[in-house]
């Protein structure tokens, strides 16, 4: 007889493709979103209440201060100092009639001391001495110079007053006869005589004739 044979069934693979309800891993906790924002809160702070900051102090620290500062400035300025008071009234007049009077006494010095210089002799002739001429000697460039001081001899009653008032023009008239003399003309033994005589020449032509008798050099040098 034939034999029977018992046959284990064979569980069903499961299809593939269906895997197994296998548990998922766990994700990674996702970062907060505001994570970044509170990072950068506490710059985002300052940088916002600095200039708040800045602002109120100058308004209510430094611009009073100046203020105060400015104000006691003026206030000083403004208020006179004791040192620089005006003079009294009558400092001034006082004042000018000291100077009035000083000139007074300085010019009466100078004609006292110009007076002395001016001398009369028995003859009656006056002498008058002028302002010392120095000028360039013709043909040196410049490089020598001749100084002379004059006096002048008259007899006319008015003789000072005439020198006096015509002084500038007498020392014009010395300066041109000198400044024409070369150095060969200087060392010559009679040249004072040759100038004195241009120089009485040239004086009564200007002031009249006779009006200047004598030329008196007092100083004759070549520098």
């Amino acid at each position: 007889m034939p034999t029977q044979t018992t046959e284990t069934p064979v569980a069903a693979a499961p299809p593939a493709g269906d895997a197994p309800n296998e548990p998922a891993p766990d994700k990674a906790p996702a970062s907060p979103a505001g994570g970044g924002i509170k990072a950068w809160l506490p710059l985002l702070v300052t940088v916002i209440t600095m200039p708040a900051l800045a602002y109120a102090t100058t308004m209510f620290f430094l611009v009073p201060r100046m203020q105060k500062s400015l104000d006691a400035a003026a206030q000083s300025e403004a208020a006179p100092d004791a040192k620089t008071k005006p003079a009294p009234p009558e400092a001034a007049p006082k004042s000018k009639a000291a100077s009035a009077e000083k000139g007074k006494e300085t010019a009466a010095t100078g004609s006292t001391q110009k007076d002395k210089t001016i001398k009369t002799n028995g003859s009656g002739k006056t002498t008058v001495p002028l302002t010392k001429i120095l000028v360039n000697v013709a043909g040196t460039m410049g490089s020598r110079y001749l100084l002379a001081n004059l006096t002048l001899a008259g007899t006319r009653k008015d003789f000072s007053e005439v020198i006096q008032n015509n002084e500038a023009q007498l020392i014009d008239l010395a300066a041109g006869v000198l400044s024409a003399k070369t150095i060969a003309d200087l060392e010559r033994p009679e040249v004072r005589t040759v100038i004195r005589s241009e120089l009485l020449t040239v004086f009564n032509n200007a002031l009249g004739a006779n009006s200047v008798q004598e030329v008196y050099f007092t100083d004759f040098a070549i520098q």
